[in-house]
């Protein structure tokens, strides 16, 4: 047995607190995971985990060989990147968690070229609308909108993404269209229960913050959801622009007080604390705080692709 690998056995067997799901982390088989394990053990003459037949856990050898096992992999990663960067070439895993809907389609759109420049670097990319923890599953970096929850990570912000207001011509056409935001009272609404008060929505007005409540009868945890829903003739809706514009580039949806919105939520790339970032992490993150923040720049020479301009970049409009 190659020690490294059966450290990094040992590492994905105590993040997943199973063989199983440590095995499926290193793509090797459960049988051959709990034999790493067992001649790691039988080397060093120590017992590393407690076994039975429902749980796995650590021992208190087990638990302080694991605080030395991660830097010391997290070094041997970083020494071999800098390796490879020596050679102009950034090889080996990435794994990356991000929202489903972003991440099918302009997370994806990003990487494309990344993957093209670099060929050796292996992304696996997870997708979620759950919180997913970054150390148990082992990932490398999230892209995550809005505030973080996790206080121990480090966060790079990629850009602001703007929250519209949106209507089928349909519906508009049926019930009117909103002249002030205050009209919202008497239509229905499509409401995010993932906002802190689905029910309050916010708007500039005379350049000044001013909440309207809002009411509906639907309300989902996922900006798609509302979107088909408008599309649908449904109600107004207020989602991520990143969810609508196709909707608005087939003529499903159109916009409404796009002077008076008031609110963003910032996108950033997230990684764990680590004095052993990785090169090849490192051009990632780069890489895509270039992309989305390029939106920006060429929003002065394109301005038929890109919105309005802000000292943060955001979100193409296509007219």
């Amino acid at each position: 047995m190659d020690t490294i690998e059966g450290m990094r056995t040992f590492v994905a067997v105590a993040s997943q607190g199973s063989f199983t799901g440590g095995a499926k982390r290193r793509a090797i088989s459960t049988k051959l995971a709990s034999k790493y394990i067992r001649q790691l053990e039988q080397r060093m003459g120590v017992q590393l985990f407690n076994r039975t037949t429902r749980s796995v856990s650590l021992t208190e050898t087990g638990t302080a060989y694991l605080a030395r096992c991660v830097p010391l992999l997290e070094q041997l990663d970083e020494l071999e990147s800098l390796v490879q960067e020596r050679q102009a070439e950034l090889a080996g895993p990435i794994r990356i968690t991000a929202p489903t809907g972003f991440g099918t389609t302009h997370l994806v759109k990003a990487l494309l070229p990344f993957q093209a420049a670099h060929p050796n670097i292996a992304i696996d990319l997870h997708l979620a609308d759950h919180y997913v923890p970054m150390i148990d599953e082992g990932i490398d970096l999230a892209i995550r909108f809005g505030v973080l929850q996790d206080s121990s990570l480090v966060a790079r912000k990629l850009m602001d993404m703007r929250i519209v207001f949106c209507a089928s011509p349909g519906y508009l056409a049926e019930n009117g269209p909103p002249g002030a935001p205050a009209e919202l009272a008497s239509h229905r609404c499509l409401l995010r229960s993932s906002r802190k008060d689905p029910y309050s929505w916010r708007f500039t007005v005379d350049g000044k913050i001013e909440t309207i409540r809002v009411q509906g009868q639907f309300i989902s945890n996922s900006p798609l959801a509302v979107a088909r829903m408008a599309a649908g003739g449904l109600g107004i809706g207020t989602i991520p622009l990143y969810t609508a514009e196709p909707f608005l580039e087939n003529g499903s949806l159109q916009l409404l007080f796009e002077e008076q919105e008031a609110d963003v939520i910032g996108l950033y790339a997230v990684y764990p604390p680590s004095r052993h970032l990785t090169s090849r992490i490192r051009a990632l993150i780069d890489h895509l705080v270039g992309t989305f923040s390029g939106a920006q720049q060429r929003t002065q020479t394109a301005p038929s692709s890109f919105g309005n301009a802000s000292d943060s970049p955001r979100w193409p409009v296509r007219r």
